[in-house]
């Protein structure tokens, strides 16, 4: 007969495993001898080790008891059923070791692939990451609400970037964010951009100059927001482009330019009689 330890030390477990089991009702208690000591026979070694084998194939304990005392194709069927779960849950671990794969490379953790791409190539391109920034953390809210439309998204962004003039615009929104809201050149650069979005949509259609059409005004919204925290100037800049007929951020619009009066000349120039568009600052 043997002890409780010598039983536990048979079977390959601990004697807090064994006294588990027995309150668990997964190992009948043993008679006791004189001293009042468990004793245990050879079948429960045999009872014991099948117990274990089952626990650590991720049998879960309230399912080992039944298993115990199926008959063959019980078993069988029960082990396949198990099998099945162990497969779904491995499947679920290996997506969780993504997602931790995911949070360390930083934009990894809320982006689809194409767009960490673009973020990436942005940064090779030598773009402030401040401004990176203000366009991943647009993306994160843009992916989650309408994951299906941002390849689409993407690719026309991937497509704009490979334009010098439409590049330099966001090398511009770097320089812009060392400016005030009262520099002339802030109202440069909005002639400058007013003009480009003229004529690429009056060369391709509003719709390629909307970049992001179609989301609703709610999520628009929020980007905006989201891109004016980062960048302060953008919402300056956002004022002059209204005032030259196209409003909106994440969702450009064209608009009734607003009137305008004459900006002053600068010192030592003659004013222009061109006409053209000019708001004061």
């Amino acid at each position: 007969m043997l002890t409780i330890g010598e039983l536990a030390s048979c079977a390959g477990v601990t004697v807090r495993a064994v006294r588990h089991y027995h309150a668990r009702g997964l190992l009948p208690e043993p008679d006791r001898d004189h001293s009042g000591y468990r004793r245990y026979g050879a079948d429960a070694v045999v009872e014991l080790i099948r117990i274990r084998t089952l626990a650590e194939a991720g049998v879960p304990l309230a399912r080992v008891r039944e298993l115990l005392q199926a008959d063959g194709e019980e078993f069988a069927a029960a082990v396949t059923d198990i099998d099945r779960r162990l497969e779904a849950e491995i499947r679920e671990r290996q997506r969780h070791r993504e997602r931790i794969a995911r949070l360390a490379s930083g934009d990894g953790l809320a982006l689809p692939s194409e767009v960490v791409a673009f973020l990436d190539r942005l940064r090779a391109l030598g773009v402030d990451e401040r401004v990176v920034q203000a366009e991943r953390d647009g993306w994160i809210p843009l992916a989650a609400r309408s994951p299906g439309r941002v390849a689409e998204w993407i690719a026309r962004k991937q497509e704009q970037i490979t334009d010098p003039e439409f590049l330099g615009f966001y090398m511009d929104l770097s320089e812009a964010l060392e400016r005030s809201d009262d520099d002339p050149w802030l109202v440069e650069l909005a002639d400058r951009v007013a003009a480009y979005i003229t004529r690429l949509a009056d060369e391709r259609g509003e719709e390629y100059v909307g970049d992001l059409v179609g989301i609703e005004p709610v999520l628009a919204e929020l980007m905006d927001t989201l891109a004016f925290d980062t960048l302060p100037s953008a919402r300056r800049l956002i004022e002059l482009l209204k005032r030259r007929g196209w409003d909106g951020w994440t969702t450009l619009r064209r608009v009734p330019p607003a009137p305008t009066a004459p900006r002053p000349p600068r010192p030592g120039t003659r004013p222009s009689s061109s006409g053209g568009p000019s708001c004061p600052l």
